[in-house]
């Protein structure tokens, strides 16, 4: 069984600082943007969700194939996510946040959808992100996440 380390216990370490006047770091601020766009995915709010990236032409998705582009990322989750089975409830655990220097730093990770069989059933998988400082807060610039293989499948998907 693997440890699952709950992101609301890990937000509130940062959060609480925050609310006391002192200024949030960079990690807690990176995860609070992560647990926002799990609570919009999780609402079935696939635009409010892609917030938490940065809205540009040059971002780089790496999965099954490598993509750039926010409109290309957008449309991509509209059809394999196209309706609230599908989406499931995200969840994040073993978040690892490393900052590089003042503007960039890496969150890695695993993903959890919980997904009934009518939805495509249980999907997990692992990231890395890379998050970009802007004047509109942390915004994802680089996101390679992988998906496990399903039980009774290998990693070729047969």
């Amino acid at each position: 069984m693997r440890a699952r380390y709950p992101l609301i216990a890990i937000l509130s370490l940062g959060l609480t600082s925050a609310a006391f006047g002192a200024p949030a770091s960079p990690a807690a601020d990176i995860l609070a943007a992560m647990q926002k766009s799990a609570v919009e995915w999780n609402h079935g709010d696939l635009a409010a969700f892609a917030r938490v990236y940065e809205n540009s032409p040059d971002i780089l998705f790496i999965g099954r194939s490598v993509s750039y582009g926010y409109a290309q990322m957008l449309a991509a989750y509209r059809e394999h996510y196209a309706n609230r089975a599908q989406m499931g409830r995200l969840s994040f655990s073993r978040l690892a946040v490393q900052p590089l220097d003042e503007q960039f730093a890496t969150v890695t990770g695993n993903y959890h959808l919980e997904r009934t069989k009518a939805g495509g059933g249980n999907a997990d998988g692992y990231f890395l992100l890379v998050f970009k400082k802007t004047t509109r807060g942390w915004k994802i610039v680089r996101d390679d996440s992988t998906g496990l293989p399903r039980p009774g499948r290998c990693a070729t998907g047969h």
